[in-house]
């Protein structure tokens, strides 16, 4: 029973020793640690340019974290350039190189719901236009303007999006000081004749859309209420439309009538995360694309290339 004791009266200090050593050691971590600044991206104010309205607006409601509580922010510096996302064959890259386009100060920031300053930072298509330089005779629908903040602090110090990835990828923190804004179009009746459309399933098994057999098809519903099926059959059941034979590629045609208005497109979904698929026009154009592990939902056409 003494030795017990003895036993348990020397694990007793070893363990408060290895505390105080843990503790001591955690202290000097966190004194050579510089805190720097979150933008933490908490709303959206918008998200495309409208390609015939210069007033449509890209902006982001923004939370201010710092080792102050946000108050050391000082600024956002936005910065943006137009990328040219379709540069034909022998054609020239109008892509041009970034610019300030304005700076906000942090007097435009006000306290939010858990005592962080909030604030939007927006531009408008007009604004982005004239502070890239970018000619209109250039611009094209599909294409984007890349956007960049800077956060600058009290003391000097610029944040932008080289911080770590926890930071601006992260679920929590979600600041990745970097944005992307396209320029649409709005919607136009879809142009008339045989669509094609490019499948490819990359494990090579064809598609398992809505569930892990066949599931169910990509539709098309037109203006008069006929509805187009198509997709990839699987080897794993059978398909409840008419499926196009294939494992690692297939592709197939829909036919849009004459005097069609409206053509909505919908994906059921990607079971296994290995679908993907283009959406070509008559005239050629890719307007619409599909990438593995996509969910269901409309898929978004543009408008811009008939």
């Amino acid at each position: 029973m003494k030795n017990l004791k003895k036993h348990i009266t020397l694990l007793f200090f070893v363990c408060i020793a290895f505390s105080c050593s843990e503790e001591k050691l955690i202290d000097e971590i966190f004194d050579d640690t510089t805190r720097g600044l979150v933008l933490r991206t908490v709303g959206s104010v918008g998200v495309e340019f409208d390609i015939n309205n210069p007033d449509s607006v890209w902006g982001v409601t923004l939370e201010a974290q710092d080792a102050e509580g946000g108050s050391l922010l000082s600024e956002v510096r936005v910065y943006a350039a137009y990328v040219d996302t379709d540069i034909p064959d022998g054609g020239t890259d109008v892509t041009t190189p970034e610019a300030l386009i304005m700076t906000v100060s942090a007097s435009n920031f006000s306290p939010g719901p858990f005592g962080y300053p909030r604030g939007d930072v927006s531009m408008t298509y007009a604004e982005a236009i004239a502070g890239t330089g970018i000619a209109d005779a250039d611009i094209e629908g599909g294409d984007v303007f890349a956007i960049r903040l800077e956060g600058v602090l009290t003391d000097g110090r610029v944040f932008t999006n080289n911080a770590n990835g926890t930071i601006t990828g992260g679920s929590f923190f979600r600041s990745p000081y970097a944005y992307t804004s396209a320029i649409v179009c709005p919607p136009v009746p879809p142009t008339a004749g045989t669509w094609t459309i490019n499948m490819q399933d990359s494990y090579g098994d064809g598609w398992q859309t809505s569930d892990t057999t066949a599931g169910d098809p990509v539709t098309v519903t037109l203006d008069d209420g006929t509805v187009i099926e198509f997709g990839m059959c699987s080897p794993y059941g059978p398909s409840s439309y008419t499926c196009t034979p294939g494992t690692d590629s297939a592709s197939t045609t829909i036919e849009i009538p004459v005097g069609t208005t409206t053509a909505d497109w919908y994906f059921p979904g990607d079971a296994y995360g290995e679908i993907s698929m283009q959406i070509y026009t008559p005239n050629g154009n890719l307007v619409g694309s599909v990438t593995a592990g996509t969910t269901a939902g409309p898929i978004t056409i543009d408008f811009c290339r008939p």
